[in-house]
């Protein structure tokens, strides 16, 4: 099997979710006996970026480069990459589930006739038939899933579901092939504008890497700016479970789960979060868990790598005074 992973760049960068992909890439070619992965990296003055790419563990880099797609456009991805893929022929298209993805990825794999399961958490193989698992009903159950008919087979990964700082390197740069792209203004229906950001204090939790999350147990908005003090003492961010953000303490994109965003932090530490199934599948995949919560019942301790069962505000002064004195 073929294993060809699709990277998101993003103002000279790549997403770090690009790398989440690359480690299921490599953990499924592992699976299935050190099948050969290519990764694809895709726009306009991409070479350093594929360069970087070409570092870890992976057969081939794939530079897909034209003056047209120096902007995303879902026209321009999607005929660019199919050119790619005729090119490349793999049997399995791996990508991070980001909007970007799920804005071109279906019509690219409708361009092909093929199928796309997005948004999985996971996979396993039985009897050499690849198996994708999806969260469904806001996480209350997970599907099985699996591709009928001939490659290739798209398949995008939620984010959290696997651990970008595992990706494996490679003994060697691995080489950079150049693909050739036909494509033509003409082919373009949408005009991109500039880049959309919902507000000057926006903040993107997925690249934070410590959060401190509040939850109804923080009872008051007054008594927010604790939580606060403590998670720049970390040098983390202020996170919030539905409640916070629905009641106007915290604005929305500070908050975590289901409807939020979803993140896979090095340390989430939960502060009074019951732990509802929704706030979980936003927060599972952290790398370690700690929750304190008055509750020795509450939900949160079942995902929890550590639990201190006790009153936040007197934990979170404790906290913040041995952090001062540091």
């Amino acid at each position: 099997m073929k294993i060809l992973v699709i990277t998101e760049a993003r103002e000279g960068k790549l997403n770090p979710v690009s790398f989440e992909a690359l480690v299921a890439a490599q953990q499924i070619a592992g699976a299935q006996a050190g099948s050969p992965i290519a990764a694809t990296v895709i726009g306009k003055g991409m070479r350093q970026l594929a360069e970087e790419l070409a570092a870890n563990q992976v057969a081939e880099v794939l530079l897909v480069e034209h003056d047209l797609l120096e902007r995303y456009t879902p026209d321009g991805y999607a005929i660019a990459l199919r050119q790619a893929i005729a090119q490349s022929k793999p049997d399995l298209v791996l990508m991070p589930h980001t909007y970007q993805v799920r804005d071109f990825a279906p019509k690219l794999a409708a361009s092909l006739g093929k199928g796309m399961i997005g948004d999985c958490v996971g996979y396993r193989v039985e009897k050499e038939r690849m198996i994708f698992v999806r969260q469904m009903f806001q996480g209350k159950t997970a599907a099985d899933v699996s591709f009928t008919g001939a490659p290739p087979w798209f398949v995008s990964f939620q984010a959290g579901a696997f651990r970008g700082d595992q990706a494996a390197r490679g003994a060697a740069p691995a080489p950079i092939t150049t693909v050739k792209v036909d494509l033509k203004a003409e082919q373009i229906r949408t005009k991109p504008l500039e880049l959309f950001r919902e507000a000057k204090q926006a903040v993107d939790l997925t690249q934070a890497p410590i959060l401190v999350a509040v939850g109804r147990g923080i009872k008051a908005p007054e008594n927010i700016p604790m939580a606060e003090k403590l998670a720049k003492l970390l040098g983390g961010e202020l996170a919030a479970s539905r409640p916070i953000c629905d009641e106007g303490w915290l604005p929305m994109d500070r908050q975590i789960g289901s409807s939020g965003q979803t993140v896979a932090p090095k340390l989430y530490l939960a502060l009074g979060i019951s732990g509802a199934i929704q706030h979980v599948v936003g927060m599972k995949g952290s790398r370690t868990i700690v929750a304190i919560n008055k509750d020795r019942n509450a939900p949160i301790f079942e995902v929890a790598d550590y639990g201190i069962v006790g009153d936040i505000f007197e934990l979170i002064p404790a906290l913040t005074e041995v952090l001062e004195k540091k």
